[in-house]
């Protein structure tokens, strides 16, 4: 069964103008691109192993009797459902779609200080929590460190701009 139709589809709502470029192949094959695509899918596994555990936790302390804020919930099923979308753009940057790229280097920067902001705001989680939230961020950090190293940024160029329509 051919699922790239679908994923094109995906691609369309999510990649912007500059959907349809892609890196040149050699670039794309490259061991330096590979192994930090390699490196980067480890990461994001361990992101989702963190947040999973968080889940486990949460659910643990409700059946276990404790109070566990909606906050908690809230922030364990975006954790879970963010990292499933780095997945998919991970997977589609490997295949050379600079906007995949690119949306994954903007959420590696973004996501680490957003969490920790939210870390720092007292009350809001547990210590458990904040502590999830800050080796998510590190792991994010790290993600965004490989995407933004020089050779990343040389296999990734930006795309040349469209002209305008009138």
């Amino acid at each position: 069964m051919n699922l790239e139709p679908m994923f094109l589809a995906v691609d369309r709502v999510a990649g912007g103008r500059s959907v349809d470029y892609t890196i040149p192949p050699e670039m794309r094959d490259h061991p330096r691109t590979r192994r930090a695509f390699v490196a980067i899918a480890w990461l994001l596994a361990a992101e989702l192993v963190l947040g999973a555990a968080a889940a486990v936790v949460a659910v643990v302390l409700a059946l276990g009797g404790s109070a566990v804020p909606f906050s908690v919930w809230m922030r364990t099923f975006v954790v879970l459902a963010m990292t499933l979308t780095l997945f998919y753009f991970a997977w589609r940057a490997q295949k050379g779609f600079y906007w995949a790229y690119s949306r994954l280097r903007l959420f590696s920067k973004l996501f680490p200080v957003i969490t920790l902001v939210l870390a720092a705001i007292p009350g809001l989680y547990p210590f458990w929590m904040v502590t999830e939230q800050i080796l998510f961020s590190l792991i994010m950090i790290g993600v965004g460190d490989y995407l933004s190293s020089d050779h990343m940024r040389d296999a990734f160029p930006k795309p040349p701009r469209q002209p305008r329509r009138a």
